[in-house]
């Protein structure tokens, strides 16, 4: 009888063990995939930004949506050094400059013009990557607040001294002229 519950405490012992590890393992691929996407993020955004510059400097613009655009570029470009949050908040400006620069009327006046059709075509597909990024990227920074919010993970610490990850606040609104196309 006691060989018996030796072998059964020895099973449940190996079958939490196992648990625990593959906990920790699925903890340790949430925690790469919100790297991966903060890298994916990161880069849209770049992608956006020079762009956006681009744009601004084509001289398809009027001059005061020009300066305003490569401003607000410029600053989304420079932020990158900068925290996250004043990162965000330039990014999110670059998204206000956008909507403000790109009204339909200014959209159908540039695009009349085959290069600036193209950069328009471009803009569009790297702001709606720039939304796809940062939908994945909140949605991976979720799922592991909820794993790491259960109790197994916290009373046997699976996520070791690994940074809380926070999920990425902007203003990624597609601008009105650039969402017809």
């Amino acid at each position: 009888m006691n060989v018996w519950l030796v072998i059964l405490l020895v099973v449940v012992a190996a079958l939490f063990a196992l648990y625990l590890s593959m906990t920790a393992g699925r903890l340790d691929h949430l925690h790469k995939r919100i790297d991966t996407s903060e890298l994916a993020l990161d880069a849209q955004l770049v992608r956006r930004s020079a762009v956006s510059m681009e744009l601004a400097t084509s001289g398809l613009l009027d001059p005061a949506s020009s300066m305003l655009l490569a401003d607000a570029a410029h600053a989304a470009r420079t932020s990158g050094e900068a925290d996250a949050e004043a990162r965000a908040s330039a990014e999110s400006a670059l998204t206000g400059a956008l909507s403000a620069v790109l009204t339909p009327e200014d959209v159908t006046e540039v695009s009349s013009v085959p290069e600036g059709a193209e950069m328009l075509a471009e803009l569009s597909a790297s702001c709606r990557r720039v939304q796809l990024s940062r939908r994945f990227l909140n949605d991976a920074v979720r799922a592991c607040r909820q794993l790491r919010g259960q109790r197994m993970c916290r009373t046997f610490r699976l996520a070791g001294h690994t940074a809380w990850p926070e999920s990425w606040e902007m203003d990624d609104e597609m601008p009105s002229g650039l969402a017809s196309r």
